[in-house]
């Protein structure tokens, strides 16, 4: 129930696109792709392949699932290097102060007579 609800959650937030052209591009060439509907279209003899096929409903689901993952993944790997990044700049700037804070130390001091 909770993956049904979840689909019907990702359904409504679909953009236009995703509606206009529900299907992703495959990377397999003409030969593979007719032989996967080839194989597709026979029955299973397999106990497993057949209970598979009560769930080729949710590929979708699991599509836009396993998107959402890679996605998650991407973000959190761009904001490590946001960090990295961010802390990098500190620390240049916090150089920069002690440069200029030294700086200005020297120019108060009179020169030694």
């Amino acid at each position: 129930q909770r993956i049904l609800r979840l689909a019907e959650m990702c359904r409504r937030l679909e953009t236009e696109e995703e509606k206009v052209l529900p299907f992703y591009p495959s990377s397999l060439a003409e030969g593979e792709q007719q032989d996967a509907r080839r194989i597709l279209a026979a029955s299973p003899s397999e106990p497993l392949a057949r209970a598979m096929q009560d769930y080729v409903g949710l590929e979708r689901f699991w599509q836009r699932f396993n998107k959402a993952k890679l996605e998650e993944k991407a973000l959190e790997r761009a904001r490590a290097a946001l960090a990295n990044r961010n802390q990098h700049l500190r620390e240049l700037l916090q150089k920069y102060l002690a440069g200029a804070a030294l700086s200005q130390e020297v120019s108060r001091d009179p020169p030694p007579l």
